[in-house]
C-alpha cells in the first residue's frame, strides 16, 4: 500500500554519479518525471576529481533527460522539487556514505523513495569508491552475476 501511495505523489528524479543509467530504477519507475543532477562542489574538491572524469560524467548526462545544476546537492534537489510542485524524490540507491548524508538532508523536506536495481557486481568487502580502477579490479570477476568474489 505504501508503494502505491508513493507512486501517486508528485515526484522528481534525482540522478547521481553512482547511477547515470538511462534505464536506471528511478527513471524507469517515473518516466517523464522532471530529473535533476547536481554537481557536488564539495565532493569535487574533496576527492580531487579530474577534469577527464568530469568530462566523462558530463557526456553521460548529455544523453539523459536531466536538468544539470551545481552547488549544494540537497538544497538544489529540494529547490528543483519545489519548482515542479513535487513532494517526493525518487533516486537509485548508492553505497556512498556521502549519498546517505545528502539523502538525510533531503528527507527533512521531502519524501524520498530509494529504488534498487539488480546488482551489477557483488563484493563482500569494503570498496574504494574514489578511483574507478581500484573498484573495477575488485568487482570485475563478479560483474553481471558471473560468480561470487573472494575477499
Amino acid at each position: 500500500m505504501a508503494e502505491q501511495q508513493s507512486q501517486q505523489l508528485p515526484t522528481i528524479v534525482w540522478l547521481h554519479g553512482d547511477n547515470l543509467n538511462p534505464y536506471g530504477p528511478a527513471l524507469t519507475a517515473y518516466p517523464g518525471a522532471p530529473a535533476i543532477f547536481v554537481w557536488d562542489d564539495a565532493l569535487l574538491e574533496e576527492w580531487g576529481i579530474t577534469l577527464k572524469r568530469v568530462a566523462f560524467i558530463y557526456e553521460c548526462l548529455l544523453e539523459l533527460p536531466v536538468t544539470i545544476r551545481r552547488g549544494d546537492v540537497a538544497a538544489e534537489v529540494v529547490a528543483f522539487a519545489r519548482e515542479h510542485g513535487a513532494t517526493q524524490v525518487a533516486t537509485a540507491e548508492s553505497p556512498s556514505p556521502r549519498f546517505g548524508t545528502i539523502l538525510a538532508e533531503i528527507e527533512r523536506s521531502l519524501v524520498v523513495e530509494e529504488l534498487s536495481e539488480a546488482d551489477f557486481a557483488r563484493y563482500p568487502g569494503k570498496l574504494d569508491l574514489t578511483r574507478f580502477s581500484r573498484y573495477w579490479n575488485k568487482v570485475q570477476p563478479s560483474v553481471f552475476g558471473r560468480g561470487p568474489l573472494r575477499e
